[in-house]
């Protein structure tokens, strides 16, 4: 069984979904999971979690992503997207210089009503299922953050953008939430994902290109071991005979295991005494110990 984080280039018409599915057959093992949906009219880059790495998903889902998106003006959707239906359309009467002010103002925190067409659930129904049956739920707004925006260029009605943002961002709500600005309404057209965390679109591969590594044995060149998410944590390494602490999850003693010292307060990659990667720990002040957080138990065997 592999172990470790893929970086696949998801294709449009794909759910993520869809692309575990696809990835258990390629691989003949069940235990995969991906870091966070992207819409299936979307494509880029999804770290998909493999063996052991698939308790590393909620931790991936939770990096700073980067989008290519190409905002559409005088149109708005009800999936906020030119895949839904068209709710109004409206003529595009707006300079350059107003549109790049519009995109620039979202920089920073921005309070962001999701849209009816998520995954979010409501009294324990997705918003999806809810729009589908044709209902419309109050939804609350949510603090996002775009941490850098940029207009790539400009052909009205078109406008491309570049985004990066925290966790929770939807790019269709954005481009909604810039076209109300401009008092012209905006969907968005395509978006490509370029960035998840540590992952790029240039290392990413396509499912037939998986495909093709397995059968020419090159596939493991592109499976990140798992601890390669956490390099910029320092690392210990046990004492052998101090292994079994460690092999059973529980807390040991600085002077158990050997490497720098780690800054106060700093989480720390342990390893067994042979090199495998154990989990992530931190410092239990009070009883002086180093403590499990995120255990893998030999993740990048």
């Amino acid at each position: 069984m592999a172990d470790g984080i893929i970086n696949v280039y998801k294709e449009k018409g794909y759910t993520s979904h869809d692309v575990v599915a696809k990835m258990r057959g390629i691989l003949k093992q069940k235990k995969i999971g991906h870091t966070g949906t992207l819409d299936p009219m979307a494509e880029g880059v999804l770290p998909v979690c493999l063996g052991n790495g698939t308790k590393l998903c909620d931790l991936l889902a939770d990096r700073t992503k980067t989008y290519r998106a190409v905002l559409l003006l005088g149109l708005e959707t009800d999936t906020q997207d030119t895949t839904g239906v068209t709710l109004a359309e409206y003529p595009v009467a707006v300079t350059e210089e107003e549109v790049k002010a519009a995109v620039l103002s979202f920089l920073g925190d921005y309070d962001q009503v999701p849209p009816m067409y998520s995954a979010l659930k409501v009294d324990g129904k997705k918003l999806y299922e809810l729009a589908r049956a044709g209902r419309e739920v109050e939804r609350k707004a949510r603090p996002v953050k775009i941490l850098d925006i940029s207009v790539e260029e400009i052909a009205l009605p078109r406008v491309t953008m570049t985004v990066s943002c925290t966790k929770g961002t939807y790019i269709r709500t954005l481009c909604y939430d810039i076209g109300r600005k401009l008092g012209c309404g905006g969907c968005m057209e395509s978006l490509l994902r370029t960035r998840v965390g540590q992952f790029e679109l240039k290392d990413s591969l396509t499912l037939s290109e998986i495909e093709k590594r397995r059968d020419d044995g090159g596939l493991a060149d592109h499976i990140l071991a798992v601890d390669a998410v956490f390099l910029e944590y320092p690392a210990l390494t046990m004492k052998e005979e101090f292994d079994k602490l460690v092999h059973n999850g529980n807390p040991f003693y600085r002077n158990q295991a050997e490497g720098d010292s780690p800054a106060q307060d700093s989480p720390v990659r342990v390893y067994d005494s042979q090199g495998r990667f154990i989990g992530i720990y931190a410092l239990d002040r009070e009883k002086n110990v180093l403590k499990p957080q995120k255990v893998f138990l030999g993740g990048n065997k």
